[in-house]
């Protein structure tokens, strides 16, 4: 599961989405499939639910897309933007 952590104020600037931790003082700014990433985990999500999303929005190969989001993830997590909860075993 992907999940948002911690207390980040976000405003869209452009195309970016500029977010801001107060408790932490960092500062991210987001591209726009960043942002879109940001807006779809407002609700927990599983990560094959986020990238075949962004692979139904944007012209993107799933192995690239799971690569890149993976990537991503692990940036948001450095920052404590958000935590990436192991799944359930089933």
């Amino acid at each position: 599961m992907v999940r948002r952590q911690g207390d980040w104020l976000s405003a869209k600037v452009g195309d970016e989405l500029v977010m801001m931790s107060a408790e932490k003082g960092n500062y991210i700014g987001l591209s726009e499939v960043g942002a879109r990433v940001w807006e779809i985990i407002e609700t927990p999500s599983e990560f094959d639910a986020v990238c075949a999303q962004l692979v139904q929005e944007y012209e993107v190969e799933p192995d690239i897309c799971r690569a890149e989001m993976k990537a991503f993830l692990n940036e948001l997590v450095k920052h404590g933007a958000i935590a990436l909860d192991p799944s359930p075993a089933a």
